[in-house]
């Protein structure tokens, strides 16, 4: 019986393959990671789409030649790990009644992709 870790690496390449991506090295614990503060910052459901949305802002950004592959994935996680971060701590603030610093309405952290 395989791992969670080789199922997980096994689905990864058949998804590149099947993409067309054999070349790109995704850092799966990465992703996993950054999902996570998503899943705990925001709501559970927000995991996937965060990651959804870092894979798309990074494939904007390698196809438009801004940045190579390897940096513009960690861009785009960075930017997600803060923006979820930013968020809980906007949301904490809210329910102890005071005023919110503003930093999940605000736009990226400056030298962010999207500025």
């Amino acid at each position: 019986m395989k791992s969670q870790d080789e199922t997980l690496e096994e689905w990864c390449r058949l998804l590149l393959r099947a993409f067309e991506l054999e070349d790109v090295d995704v850092d799966i614990n990465e992703v996993l990671s950054v999902a996570g503060v998503a899943a705990h910052s925001v709501v559970r459901p927000a995991a996937p789409l965060t990651t959804f949305i870092a894979g798309l802002a990074a494939g904007l950004d390698c196809a438009s030649g801004q940045a190579p592959d390897v940096q513009a994935m960690q861009s785009a996680m960075e930017v997600a790990r803060a923006v979820a971060k930013a968020y809980a701590a906007d949301e904490a603030q809210a329910v102890a009644g005071t005023p919110a610093v503003g930093s999940a309405g605000t736009s990226a952290p400056s030298g962010t992709p999207g500025e």
